[in-house]
């Protein structure tokens, strides 16, 4: 069934002029001004690609934005989808399929984070180097899941080294401060507890959010080669935790994407 509304899903784009990208790039929370560096812009609109889910979240604007950056054809997703706005593990991962058979070769993902590594610091980004599942399910657990490549996708290295590289030197070249963790990915909406935050850390967690393993894991699935940075947004220290303003969330994101788009452009650059 997945077929026949992925070829739809395709064709629907690809007679709008969305063939043959070389790059996805997912967009997080407070993330969405790489579409100013897009020359030969085209949009298309989450609610008139069929069988494509509606972004629901206020301030995931719903886009699906294709065009040359830096030099390299990309299709970029302006709003991603989340459990928590009711979606399933195929929703929520049916865009990356769609960039995939769109030719996509590389997979670049951002998202925003709360910080559970007490070094890190609100403002700061991540490079994930590995991720802890703890949203319940897997994208990958359905019955025609073989159609679409091999059931028991291995996990061991779920990021691409040659993208974390080029992304650890381009930030020690331009002074961009880039730590390194895991990140835990939980299902929300509602953020952790005092007690929450402990397990994590305790779990091995350095970042916790509400996205981007289901996506990973998708992309393991279709052997693409994907990397993922989160921007901190808070910091989230349990013996002195303050009450989170999604408004602050997005005002930290915004002010650290500068850092995130010269590591993108990077990145895209050396590709």
């Amino acid at each position: 069934m997945m077929t026949k509304e992925l070829d739809k899903s395709v064709t629907y784009l690809e007679e709008r002029g969305f063939d043959a990208p070389e790059i996805g790039i997912v967009l997080g929370s407070g993330l969405g001004r790489m579409e100013e560096e897009l020359d030969d812009l085209l949009v298309a609109h989450y609610h008139h690609i069929p069988f494509f889910p509606l972004a629901t979240v206020e301030f995931h604007s719903g886009k699906l934005l294709c065009g040359t950056l830096y030099g390299k054809k990309v299709v970029m997703m302006q709003g991603r989808f989340h459990l928590y706005e009711g979606y399933d593990f195929i929703d929520i991962t049916y865009p990356i399929r769609v960039m995939h058979r769109l030719g996509i070769r590389k997979l670049l993902i951002s998202n925003a984070a709360g910080a559970i590594n007490p070094g890190f610091r609100k403002g700061e980004l991540m490079l994930i180097t590995d991720h802890l599942n703890l949203q319940g399910g897997s994208p990958l657990a359905f019955k025609s899941v073989a159609e679409f490549g091999e059931r028991f996708v291995d996990m061991s290295c779920p990021y691409d080294r040659e993208m974390q590289d080029m992304a650890r030197e381009i930030a020690a070249d331009s002074g961009i401060v880039l730590r390194e963790g895991v990140y835990a990915a939980v299902v929300g909406p509602q953020l952790e507890t005092r007690a929450e935050y402990r397990m994590l850390g305790r779990l091995g967690a350095d970042a916790v959010g509400m996205s981007t393993v289901p996506e990973v894991i998708v992309a393991n699935h279709l052997g693409l080669p994907v990397a993922a940075i989160s921007v901190l947004t808070d910091e989230c220290d349990p013996d002195h935790l303050e009450p989170v303003v999604v408004a602050d969330i997005l005002a930290t994101a915004a002010k650290a994407e500068p850092n995130l788009v010269r590591l993108f452009r990077g990145v895209i650059n050396r590709i």
